[in-house]
């Protein structure tokens, strides 16, 4: 087991680990009921303009700056410009990631537990919203299984990243993922070729634009930067560990468009089932886990392997999330605070179980931390609170000063001969212009907009 600082074995095992690390449940769960709420098509065309024009250009500067710096998301700052007040920008990350692992731990734990129902046959037969649903409120209102899910996930979470880069996460990435992107193909044949998939097909990709609202446009910003892990020093910590003679800027690109691709595929999936089964795409949050059981239901035998398949495939994309949270988290302990792996991965590990248990108990086990008429959390409970916070304010303001930061402070010349360490950047006066102007600017001038209206909430 390595106790400090590794390097990828390959670029294939860095290009993994990475889209493993954008490549989870804001693809398979978010993206689908955030599309589905803001009109489908219209909602996915904006996603994928944010991602190449705002979020790959801050991805390669994250992966420039830790890579050039060999350092943390806070040591990054401190390396490349020492002195002043940087390293506070690359706390919030480690902040940010210790705040998203925190209630992400919680939607994870739902997985494995109808993961199990799906496996013992509970959504076999006649499935209804009627029946689905109070299997949901049951399931999420019970505090001690609720912990009890969120504890088994971070455990997972924990002996994968205590292995270091090499020996856990790479390790884990090349086994992960490929069974992962097999499950999604063979998911993906099955449900285009349901009866009636056709008008979830129409959905995803029909730009209709009179659904587009400026509450979407915000919400595809936040799920743009959520899905890609920026923002919270996630690709700065993982660019670390990227050893000099790797092509960064292609390698990059490979894993935002593997991204991008997943999220697409995960509502190829998703669409066709629902219309097939007549089901509601506005269905929000519990969409996966309300809707999804009824389709299955509808299939007939084959539902069973589909429920089994999907629940699954949610399970392999949150750990590959969650596994580069933590490691976030761990890599400023080890890299800052001069501890051990070891202790690092234990000691933050439970640190989050800890903060994760309000989130646990928001949906219902505690009143205090749930929706209820007489007073709710922004959002409506803990969850969904720590949910905008984090997910969305946070990687927000992250993003904003990373491109000011590589832009204006660094340095784009720095950040350029970085990148350009295995051939000239074709593109480097474009990417120079996004990162120092258009970047920066479109995410505060949506952010303004989602504070001023609150369509983050």
């Amino acid at each position: 087991m390595q106790t400090g600082r590794g390097n990828w074995n390959s670029r294939l095992g860095f290009i993994l680990a990475a889209a493993g690390s954008a490549i989870g449940l804001g693809n398979i769960w978010r993206f689908p009921y955030t599309a589905g709420e803001n009109g489908g098509g219209a909602f996915v065309l904006l996603y994928l303009i944010f991602v190449f024009a705002i979020g790959v250009p801050v991805l390669l500067a994250e992966l420039a700056m830790g890579r050039a710096s060999e350092r943390s998301a806070v040591g990054a700052f401190k390396k490349l410009v020492p002195g002043g007040l940087w390293p506070a920008v690359g706390g919030l990350g480690v902040l940010t990631g210790f705040g998203i692992l925190s209630f992400y731990s919680v939607i994870a734990g739902w997985t494995l537990r109808y993961l199990y129902l799906a496996i013992m046959g509970t959504f076999k037969g006649d499935v209804t919203a009627a029946t689905s649903g109070p299997i949901f409120t049951n399931m999420a209102g019970d505090g001690s299984m609720a912990i009890l899910l969120m504890g088994i996930f971070l455990l997972l979470t924990i002996l994968v990243v205590r292995g270091g880069i090499s020996g856990g996460i790479e390790r884990a990435a090349k086994i992960l993922m490929p069974v992962f992107f097999l499950v999604l193909i063979a998911m993906v044949i099955r449900s285009v070729t349901l009866p009636g998939a056709s008008q979830g097909i129409e959905f995803l990709f029909h730009f209709d634009f009179s659904k587009l609202t400026a509450a979407a446009v915000a919400s595809a910003l936040g799920q743009a930067l959520f899905s890609l892990s920026i923002g919270m020093g996630a690709m700065i910590t993982y660019g670390s560990y990227l050893p000099k003679d790797i092509n960064l800027p292609v390698s990059g690109f490979i894993v935002a468009l593997c991204d991008t691709a997943i999220a697409l595929i995960g509502g190829l999936i998703i669409f066709p089932a629902l219309f097939a089964a007549g089901a509601d795409p506005a269905a929000g949050p519990g969409l996966v886990f309300v809707v999804m059981p009824t389709i299955f239901g509808a299939m007939g035998g084959f539902g069973y392997l589909f429920g089994i398949a999907f629940y699954a495939l949610l399970a392999i994309a949150a750990l590959t999330s969650t596994i580069s949270l933590l490691e976030v988290i761990v890599t400023y302990f080890v890299d800052e605070r001069q501890w051990s792996r070891e202790k690092a991965t234990w000691t933050m590990g439970i640190l989050c179980f800890l903060m994760g248990i309000p989130s646990a108990l928001s949906q219902g086990a505690f009143t205090w931390l749930s929706s209820t008429p007489e007073r709710a959390f922004p959002g409506g409970d803990f969850l969904s609170l720590a949910n905008i916070v984090f997910g969305n304010y946070f990687l927000s303001i992250g993003a904003i000063f990373i491109c000011i930061f590589v832009g204006w402070k660094w340095g784009i010349k720095a950040a350029v001969e970085e990148m350009s360490r295995n051939g000239k950047l074709p593109v480097a006066a474009m990417w120079s212009f996004m990162v120092r102007y258009v970047c920066p600017v479109a995410v505060v001038a949506v952010l303004i907009y989602a504070i001023w209206t609150n369509s983050y909430l």
